[in-house]
């Protein structure tokens, strides 16, 4: 899902602005989202689950998460989130700019320690459950900075930065051992990442299999195989699904008409549209915007 987006979508949740690049949003599924697709982004995410359980995929380990978990995502990493069956899932999604917790070339704690753990370098955990012994410590600098963020008091940032470098404190002296990722596995997900993010910019647009092999280098056939073989679906079929949940959000979140939701999500064929929205969601476009609107 493209960032500013989904930043645009949740603004009024943001805690905080473009100057001081710290921002929480309040999520739900399947209230704001049915799912999250598969994505990446240049941010420092961290997501908390305060209520239910769903599924979170980060590099393709998915997990089943449940209230208290949190999640750790570092920049570049593919990750998505998943209604599980009917529950309902309520999370804090924190998004940051990791340039925040770097002074500069001559950083000493930026060099040694925050960039290797934010390019995975120094390996963590990435979902942290209450088990952990020191979960409490990661939990405690998150609900600090809430309630830092929440209340503002004058400096409040500065408060903010430490807790974040006590949390990366504690992730860094709980480091776990490294397990070398092959060149091979390494080039499959940098490539998958560039095909998603293509996805993610250019969804609204006819896109056809021989567009995606032109921009892999990859033949027709050997695409549609890689593809299928990391993702468990063909490329029509996963963009078809990213065009609807993009559909989705847009039936809730604006007045549009079904017509035009159905062309700004890539569909140029209401009938298809609407026969492939009814297949995913087990209803049709207006009636679940209808019921979106009702549950709120």
């Amino acid at each position: 899902m493209n960032m500013n987006e989904y930043q645009n979508y949740h603004e009024s949740k943001s805690h905080t602005n473009i100057e001081f690049p710290y921002n929480t949003y309040l999520c739900c599924i399947p209230v704001d989202f049915n799912q999250v697709p598969l994505h990446w982004h240049e941010e420092l995410e961290f997501i908390v689950i305060t209520k239910g359980c769903g599924t979170i995929s980060v590099d393709f380990h998915s997990q089943l998460v449940s209230a208290g978990d949190i999640v750790f995502v570092r920049p570049g990493q593919l990750h998505s989130i998943e209604q599980k069956e009917h529950f309902r899932m309520e999370y804090e999604n924190i998004l940051l700019d990791p340039a925040m917790l770097i002074s500069g070339e001559q950083d000493l704690c930026a060099q040694q320690f925050i960039l290797p753990l934010l390019n995975n370098h120094i390996r963590t955990e990435t979902f942290f459950t209450p088990a952990l012994p020191y979960y409490s410590g990661i939990a405690s600098c998150i609900r600090e900075i809430d309630q830092l963020c929440d209340i503002r008091p004058k400096g409040y940032q500065l408060a903010v930065k430490g807790r974040l470098f006590q949390l990366m404190y504690l992730l860094i002296s709980n480091q776990i051992s490294k397990k070398n990722i092959s060149s091979a596995r390494s080039k499959s997900l940098d490539k998958l990442k560039m095909i998603l993010k293509y996805v993610e910019e250019h969804y609204d647009e006819p896109t056809t299999i021989d567009d995606m092999a032109d921009l892999t280098h990859y033949s027709k056939s050997h695409f549609m195989k890689f593809f299928k073989s990391h993702m468990g679906m063909g490329f029509i079929e996963y963009l078809n699904d990213y065009r609807l949940t993009i559909a989705a959000r847009q039936l809730v979140s604006s007045d549009e008409s079904i017509l035009t939701v159905a062309s700004l999500s890539g569909f140029d064929n209401l009938s298809y549209f609407n026969r492939l929205f009814r297949r995913k969601y087990h209803t049709t476009p207006g009636a679940y915007r209808k019921k979106t609107a009702s549950d709120e």
